[in-house]
């Protein structure tokens, strides 16, 4: 009779003993099988962050090297007092560093405020610019305007649409078609004021310059986070007086010396892990003494710092149910041949050779895994997807702790700051300026699914485990002697 006879034999005919190996595996198996949809799980989830959250670099004015400047002309002059001056970004310079590889696209920001003229605006008690006066505009001295423009190339690439904190309510958002047009995106509040719609026209009008006055086309307005706050002190206006523009009315309004300039930059990085190197090339297309370049892929490593962990912890139960599972199955087979010593004695006084007495073994073993993957699989989807939860749970908490501490950037606000878009993310689905972060973080979770693969890896390890625990219980078979089992 051949050995897997025999182990077949020997399994059905002791159903109680094969019943208890099968829910030992089984158990032993599921863990596993966890541990390894998690790990796998958790690997697919840091390559969707790359896609999902994105990276971006971002073109500004090296401050810096104007900082460094300004106190060097204050050491040699002392008549008056140096200002601090900083260069406006050349289109030119960024386009160059747009044709890099792995820039998917580019969003030029540009800030700057006006004059209702004819309309009003939303006056609040910490408010000095007046606003609500139709025809006046309410312009304080330092010739800040009492509405607040953000000049961007597209409205869907700054971070506060991006976050979902701002969104487009009637109409469109500014896009690139928007070029040299005076099209502009309203907040919702102060169409309501105003009882403007999309179509109608506004009048703003400049506080630099030949303080010339514009006539604007609404083409959409959107509504601003209800936790966005108003900006307090001098010169300061409500977040409803923000309205988005393309960059060229924005530049228009500023002067004709920022003609194709930004005051910033912001690049969409195709694969967060290139973001270094885009930087390093970008450096090369550049003046460094005017400018700097600056990368945000804060939401990716925030994802791919709690996927680590998640994974890290994934693989030590992967290895500790491995380890004693090993052992446990070990102890159960030494055991299981401590009974059947006469069984063996008989099989090696007939000339059964240890090896097939062995291989018997392993035979029964391996019909007992085939039966636990196969239970395993059943179970290993739940249990993975409640230890998968429990951890990313624990993981967000800890990065949205961190995150949150950080002040919500991206809001447009007070006139002449570098405000709005200033940190979008270019064209990404998610996460861009501080306002991506926490939301990346909160919302990533782990597509946990048993496929084949997963079954055939837990069978592997299985294998391993069975072979492992044999050659430790098997070392009692090779000593013995037949003529001496059967006279005990």
């Amino acid at each position: 009779m051949n050995f897997f006879k025999r182990a077949w034999l020997n399994l059905t005919a002791k159903k109680g003993r094969s019943i208890l190996l099968v829910l030992v595996t089984s158990a032993i198996m599921l863990f596993v099988l966890a541990g390894l949809l998690i790990r796998n799980a958790a690997d697919t989830a840091t390559s969707n962050a790359k896609k999902s959250v994105g990276a971006t670099v971002t073109l500004s004015a090296n401050r810096e090297a104007a900082f460094k400047k300004m106190r060097s002309a204050t050491s040699t002059s002392k008549s008056s007092r140096p200002k601090l001056t900083t260069s406006p970004v050349k289109l030119s310079d960024a386009k160059k560093i747009a044709k890099l590889s792995n820039v998917s696209s580019y969003n030029a920001t540009v800030s700057t405020s006006a004059n209702a003229k004819g309309f009003d605006t939303i006056s609040t008690s910490g408010s000095s610019t007046g606003g609500g006066m139709k025809g006046m505009g309410g312009s304080s001295s330092s010739g800040t305007g009492d509405i607040s423009i953000t000049g961007v190339t597209n409205t869907n690439s700054v971070s506060t649409f991006e976050s979902s904190s701002s969104k487009i309510t009637k109409g469109r958002g500014i896009t690139a078609s928007d070029e040299g047009t005076n099209n502009v995106v309203i907040e919702s509040e102060l169409a309501k004021e105003d009882s403007l719609s999309v179509g109608d026209t506004i009048k703003l009008k400049a506080t630099t310059g030949d303080k010339k006055t514009y006539t604007m086309k609404i083409v959409g307005i959107y509504k601003a986070s209800s936790s966005a706050s108003t900006q307090q002190g001098p010169g300061s206006t409500d977040v409803s007086n923000s309205v988005y523009t393309s960059y060229t009315f924005a530049n228009t309004v500023k002067g004709s010396k920022y003609k194709n300039t930004a005051d910033s930059v912001t690049f969409a990085i195709s694969d967060p892990a290139k973001v270094s190197s885009v930087k390093t090339s970008g450096k090369q297309l550049i003046n460094t003494s005017k400018y700097s370049l600056s990368t945000d892929d804060s939401s990716y490593q925030t994802v791919k710092s709690s996927m680590n962990n998640v994974k890290s912890f994934a693989d030590k139960i992967v290895w500790l149910v491995a380890i004693a599972g090993t052992i446990i199955l070990a102890l159960i087979v030494i055991l299981m041949i401590r009974e059947r010593r006469y069984e063996i004695g008989v099989l090696l006084s007939l000339g059964e050779s240890r090896w097939k007495i062995v291989a018997q073994f392993f035979a029964e073993m391996v019909m007992v895994l085939i039966v636990s993957v196969v239970l395993a699989g059943f179970g290993g989807k739940f249990v993975g997807n409640k230890l998968g939860d429990q951890l990313v749970s624990q993981q967000t908490t800890t990065a949205t702790t961190t995150t949150s501490s950080t002040s919500q950037q991206g809001q447009p606000g007070g006139g002449g700051g570098n405000t709005g878009g200033s940190k979008p993310s270019g064209n990404m689905p998610s996460g861009g300026g501080q306002t991506g972060n926490a939301s990346a973080t909160t919302d990533t979770n782990l597509d946990i699914n048993v496929t084949v693969m997963d079954l055939v890896e837990l069978g592997g390890f299985g294998l391993a485990i069975m072979f492992l625990s044999i050659m430790l219980a098997s070392g009692g078979i090779l000593r013995l002697q037949p003529k001496k089992v059967l006279i005990d």
